[in-house]
């Protein structure tokens, strides 16, 4: 049986649900394949990597956090961080209804394959910014923007860059490509 897999760069602003939202873009505006539901989810204002999948059993494996899946992104943050807070990240963050299992996060250069955002991120000259790499295997609602608040370095812009092996290398904002879904293309957890 053949496994569709397909690797979509959602744009900023785009709700991940393909019914009919009025006045705002959904996933049907650029994904036409029928059968097809997003494995996981990006809230409308993160960019970046979003699975969809028409077989639910690889859906599952791929949303499922028991299945330790890594999740990369990166996060422009507000402020300089400090290495008390890099250490936060990456040993668990109690956000006061969970604590967040240890993450991967360390200060990155913006990255050079980023497109500009529509719309740009507020700008302050007296607030500086810093982009983070986070590597997590959760996935719970909003946990990377509640991770940086928490550590005192809120997120201005996200994007998540890679599911497993599954990046966004030659996509552009509203491009999508399709994977062969039945090979390992997850790596194991660390």
């Amino acid at each position: 049986m053949r496994r569709l897999l397909i690797a979509f760069n959602k744009p900023y602003g785009v709700i991940c649900k393909f019914r009919p939202e009025p006045g705002r873009p959904t996933l049907a505006d650029y994904i036409s394949i029928p059968n097809v539901y997003p494995a996981g989810r990006l809230d409308t204002d993160s960019e970046g990597l979003l699975l969809l999948t028409d077989v639910g059993a690889l859906q599952a494996r791929i949303s499922n956090p028991r299945h330790r899946l890594a999740k990369v992104y990166w996060a422009q943050v507000e402020g300089a961080p400090t290495d008390a807070a890099l250490a936060a990240l990456r040993s668990g963050v109690d956000l006061g209804d969970f604590v967040t299992k240890p993450a991967g996060a360390r200060l990155v250069a913006e990255p050079g394959s980023l497109w500009p955002r529509d719309p740009p991120i507020r700008y302050r000259a007296k607030i500086p910014t810093a982009w983070l790499e986070l590597t997590v295997h959760e996935g719970k609602n909003r946990q990377v923007r509640r991770m940086t608040a928490r550590v005192g370095f809120p997120t201005l812009r996200l994007v998540r860059s890679e599911v497993g092996r599954v990046g966004l290398e030659g996509l552009a904002p509203g491009e999508w490509r399709e994977i062969d879904g039945s090979a390992p293309w997850s790596r194991p957890p660390a």
